[in-house]
């Protein structure tokens, strides 16, 4: 616990549930970047969020669902998927606000922690998926058929595949580190990438 972020002190009366919800998120989200999933317990968010561990057993069946929660409420205005009208400029803000994610903030190793995790953990896999993987790939995919549309992208491409392009590349870097994430990297990454798929 840090002098800057004090548990919550709790007042008369009971707190309505979406309010202790969203405190018990943004705990979890700061724990999870302070201190990665070796410091992340149950017992440390109730303290933080002033709340008891059995309603947040009630909301999360895990320790990791939780983590995966939190990193994704903390996460979510940093990963705003921009809509300029130009599809290039707005996937590269896109994967360099990523990359700054991965490599300016705790949030690269706590990503990593999670993906392993999720590899014998199936409640935090299927989390996965559904509450960050699957939302985040298809404000991709949705951009891409806009751009589509718009006459940007050529339309025989596949945005699921381009998806796995750029992100994917992104997260090999992560987990296999034998070359850094720069910004130089983000910024080639998407350029190759619309040579091949741009009109």
């Amino acid at each position: 616990m840090t002098e800057t972020q004090p548990p919550i002190r709790r007042g008369r009366g009971r707190r309505p549930a979406a309010e202790v919800r969203e405190q018990v998120l943004a705990a979890a989200g700061e724990l999870l970047l302070a201190e990665g999933m070796a410091g992340f317990t149950i017992e440390k968010v109730a303290a933080r969020a002033g709340a008891s561990r059995m309603t947040i057993y009630k909301w999360w069946p895990s320790r990791g669902a939780l983590a995966l929660d939190g990193y994704a409420t903390k996460v979510r205005t940093v990963l705003e998927f921009p809509d300029t009208g130009d599809i290039e400029a707005d996937l590269t803000a896109q994967v360099l606000a990523f990359t700054h994610l991965l490599t300016g903030t705790g949030a690269g190793k706590v990503i990593a922690e999670l993906i392993g995790a999720s590899q014998t953990d199936s409640e935090l896999s299927s989390a996965f998926r559904e509450r960050y993987s699957a939302p985040r790939r298809a404000l991709a995919v949705e951009a891409m058929a806009k751009a589509i549309e718009r006459g940007q992208l050529r339309d025989d491409i596949d945005p699921q595949v381009v998806v796995d392009q750029l992100w994917g590349a992104c997260y090999h870097r992560l987990l296999i580190p034998d070359e850094p994430i720069t910004d130089e990297f983000a910024k080639s990454l998407v350029h190759n990438v619309m040579l091949g798929i741009k009109r």
